[in-house]
C-alpha cells in the first residue's frame, strides 16, 4: 500500500514532469515562426502608381496575407492620399482582397528635427493609422535634411521625441516603431552609434523596431547579436537580400571600413538568391510579430514574378 511519503513523492515527480512539459511547450511557442508573409508595398510603387487596385489584387493572388503601406511624401500630410484613395477607401480595397495591414511607414521629418518639433503631421498620421486599422506607425528614416550628418545629439533629440510620440500614439491604440537603414550603425561617439542611442534612450513599451535585414548586414552587423542584446525590441523584419556577386566584390572592403557611405553602393535581389543567411536569422524569431518582403529595386521586367520568387522562398524554406 502506498504511504503518504511515497504518494507525495509520486505527485512531486508528476508535477515536475508536467512543469517541464509546459516549459518545453512554452519555449517552442516562443520560437514559433510567423505563419503569415507580408509585403512592403514600396516594392511595387511603380505598379501602384499605374493601377493601385489591380496591383493590390495581384499581391493577394501571389499569396501574401498582409501589406505594409508607405506615404507618398508631398510635404503636406493632409494631401498625401494613397494613390488617389482616402484611408477608408484603401482599407476597403485591402478587405476586398482578404488582406490586412498591420503597419505603415509615415513621415515625421519636422517632428524629429531639432529646433522644429512640430507635431501636426504626427497627429494626422496617427489618425490615418487608426483609420486603416493598423497597429504600427513606423518611421522609416531620420529627418531628411540630416540623414548623412546626424550627430549623437540629433539622435538623443529623436529618442526624446519618440518617447513623447509613443505616449500620444498609445492614446489612440497605436504603437510607434522605427525602421533602420545603415546610417544608424555609424560610430558617432567612440563605439556608440545612433541606433545605440535610440535603443538605450527610448522606453521599450513606447518604441518598437523594425529591423531591415539587408541594411543591417550591409552595415557589417549581425542581426542575431542585436536580437540577443536587445530582447523584445525587434518585433518586425524587412526580409530582403543582397546580390551575391555584388557582395563578393564589394562587401569585404566595406566590412573593413565598418560601413558604406552612399546608397548607391547596393544591389538588391530576390530573397533566397543572395548572400544573406536567412536560415540562421530565422532561427531567432522569439520576439517576431510580422515579416515583410521588400526589394528597393527590382531588375526583372516582371516585377510580380520577382516578388513571387521572394514569397515562395520564405514560404517553402523559412516559415
Amino acid at each position: 500500500m502506498t504511504n503518504r511519503r511515497d504518494f507525495l513523492k509520486t505527485i512531486g515527480v508528476a508535477s515536475a514532469g508536467a512543469m517541464l512539459a509546459q516549459s518545453d511547450l512554452f519555449a517552442k511557442q516562443l520560437m514559433a515562426k510567423p505563419k503569415q508573409i507580408g509585403l512592403q508595398l514600396y516594392t511595387l510603387r511603380e505598379e501602384l502608381a499605374k493601377d493601385a487596385k489591380g496591383t493590390i489584387s495581384k499581391v493577394a493572388q501571389i499569396g501574401f496575407n498582409h501589406v505594409e503601406t508607405f506615404f507618398n511624401y508631398s510635404g503636406d500630410a493632409s494631401k498625401d492620399l494613397f494613390w488617389g484613395m482616402k484611408p477608408a477607401e484603401l482599407k476597403q480595397v485591402f478587405a476586398d482582397n482578404n488582406l490586412k495591414s498591420y503597419s505603415g511607414h509615415y513621415q515625421l521629418n519636422d517632428y524629429l528635427t531639432p529646433n522644429n518639433g512640430k507635431d501636426d503631421a504626427l497627429k494626422t498620421q496617427i489618425d490615418i493609422v487608426a483609420t486603416l486599422g493598423q497597429k504600427y506607425l513606423i518611421v522609416p528614416v531620420p529627418p531628411f535634411g540630416l540623414i548623412d550628418k546626424m550627430t549623437i545629439d540629433d539622435y538623443k533629440f529623436m529618442a526624446e521625441q519618440f518617447n513623447k510620440a509613443g505616449e500620444l500614439a498609445h492614446k489612440s491604440g497605436v504603437q510607434l516603431g522605427y525602421h533602420n537603414h545603415f546610417w544608424e550603425f555609424k560610430h558617432l561617439q567612440g563605439e556608440k552609434s545612433g541606433l545605440d542611442v535610440l535603443l538605450e534612450e527610448t522606453q521599450k513599451d513606447l518604441l518598437s523596431f523594425e529591423l531591415d535585414l539587408f541594411w543591417t548586414v550591409k552595415a557589417g552587423k549581425d542581426p542575431v547579436e542585436l536580437f540577443k542584446k536587445h530582447p523584445k525590441r525587434f518585433v518586425m523584419w524587412h526580409v530582403k537580400d543582397i546580390d551575391k556577386q555584388f557582395a563578393k566584390a564589394v562587401y569585404p572592403a566595406a566590412a573593413q571600413q565598418g560601413i558604406f557611405t552612399t546608397l548607391r553602393e547596393v544591389k538588391f535581389t530576390e530573397v533566397g538568391t543572395g548572400a544573406v543567411n536567412f536560415k540562421e536569422i530565422f532561427n531567432h524569431t522569439q520576439d517576431l510579430q510580422n515579416i515583410f518582403v521588400e526589394q528597393d529595386q527590382i531588375y526583372r521586367d516582371d516585377k510580380f514574378e520577382s516578388v513571387k520568387m521572394s514569397y515562395d522562398y520564405i514560404k517553402n524554406n523559412l516559415i
